[in-house]
């Protein structure tokens, strides 16, 4: 059977993919996009309906391609991101197959390249580009039993609120995603618990500028004048009801009971951690971080923007928080339901190359693995803090493609 040959081969037809199939493309790199299913697929079928993006129109997009019908200051659906990528992909003529699925890939012996493994064949690509994104595997702590009465799901699963059992809902996970499925249920009648963790709580906008385009003015996005934050928690802000700053003492005002972080289960009874004013207060301070920052750009830019007094105050602690709950017995309490808002893990199952930590984590320096030839591109932290989001890994991949150009020279090149 013949095998097809390409130079570079790119896994996934998400933002990541078609970002790198653009630039390959501009670096004149021969190559296929592979998708395994439709292109944008887990914005169209693993989030919940009424999901937005995290950013505005004017932000959450590429450089080459504006949204010619939702306002720049709004958050678009997830159907019309889905589509916008779709537009793109036609619009740069990006080589995608879709329902095809990549099964292994592994090095080639004896010469260059790589032999991939798909459900529709086999390839032999000189490199390889995983642009499979953050959000591979749902991750959850293992604390209920999956034989108990309870139905746990995954926020991957989670659709809207009939999809559920009728009673209350525990929604563990205090960020973007958890904070806007408690606030959803809590409107649909439910009562809901909602445990969170560490988090970082900046505004969702600030005198009149979206957090965004602070993040940008302020040089967060690539903290390089700033200490980084803390790594590895809760990024609580969300687009959901128009944009709104994540603040856990108003939901627990209207209503949703805010708990500290799940800890253990037995017979019955959820223990939680004693830290919920701690990551209340740290949150908090966050937030008041930005805004004192926020202030002091202005300042000393003389730029003309609303002053926002209105961003300090502090709502009263609702009774969750004076009086934290450290057990409850989700009997007593009719929690029917578990949401599990708590992230995804790597799955590089499929790549046999020698491109990873002994604990299954890309081995890389902005993307460029350790196994010559093989890219990792849309992964937090790739470059920067910018690297996970739609605008940032449009970058990463320019540089991704760049590199991959300058080997491609190397390898051609013949001595006289």
């Amino acid at each position: 059977m013949t095998v097809e040959k390409t130079d570079t081969l790119v896994v996934g037809a998400g933002q990541s993919g078609i970002a790198m199939s653009e630039h390959l493309t501009e670096m004149g790199v021969p190559h296929i996009v592979l998708e395994r299913s439709r292109i944008a697929e887990r914005w169209r079928s693993e989030r919940w309906d009424s999901l937005v993006a995290n950013g505005p129109a004017w932000h959450d997009r590429f450089p080459g391609l504006e949204f010619d019908d939702v306002s720049p200051e709004t958050f678009p659906p997830k159907e019309r991101m889905a589509r916008y990528f779709e537009d793109y992909a036609t619009m740069v003529n990006a080589p995608v197959r879709t329902n095809t699925e990549v099964k292994s890939v592994k090095r080639c012996e004896g010469r260059p390249g790589f032999m991939v493994s798909t459900s529709q064949g086999e390839i032999e690509a000189q490199r390889v580009v995983a642009a499979t994104g953050p959000f591979q595997v749902p991750l959850y702590p293992k604390i209920v039993p999956e034989t108990s009465d309870i139905q746990q799901i995954h926020s991957s699963a989670y659709k809207n609120p009939d999809q559920l059992a009728k009673g209350a809902v525990l929604v563990v996970g205090g960020g973007a995603s958890g904070s806007q499925i408690a606030e959803e249920l809590q409107r649909d009648g439910r009562k809901v618990y909602l445990s969170i963790g560490e988090h970082y709580r900046p505004p969702r906008s600030y005198r009149g500028r979206d957090y965004v385009w602070w993040l940008g003015v302020l040089g967060k996005w690539d903290e390089i004048k700033t200490e980084a934050k803390k790594k590895h928690v809760a990024f609580a802000v969300s687009g959901y009801d128009g944009g709104k700053t994540i603040d856990f003492r108003r939901l627990g005002n209207m209503g949703i009971t805010v708990l500290g972080i799940t800890k253990a289960y037995q017979d019955g009874v959820l223990t939680f951690a004693q830290d919920l004013v701690k990551n209340i207060n740290e949150g908090d301070e966050a937030y008041l971080d930005v805004l004192r920052e926020a202030d002091a750009y202005v300042e000393r830019n003389g730029i003309d923007l609303p002053l926002e007094p209105e961003a300090w105050e502090v709502q009263p602690d609702p009774d969750c928080i004076v009086n934290p709950i450290l057990d409850l017995d989700m009997k007593e309490a009719g929690i029917t339901t578990i949401i599990w808002a708590t992230g995804f893990k790597f799955d590089f199952s499929w790549m046999q190359v020698d491109a990873f930590h002994p604990d299954g984590t890309p081995f890389h320096k902005r993307g460029i693995s350790a196994e010559t030839g093989i890219y990792f591109l849309g992964l937090p932290e790739l470059t920067n803090r910018a690297s996970s989001f739609i605008y940032g890994c449009w970058y990463d991949a320019k540089y991704i493609a760049t590199h991959i150009g300058v080997q491609r020279n190397y390898v051609a090149y013949k001595s006289e």
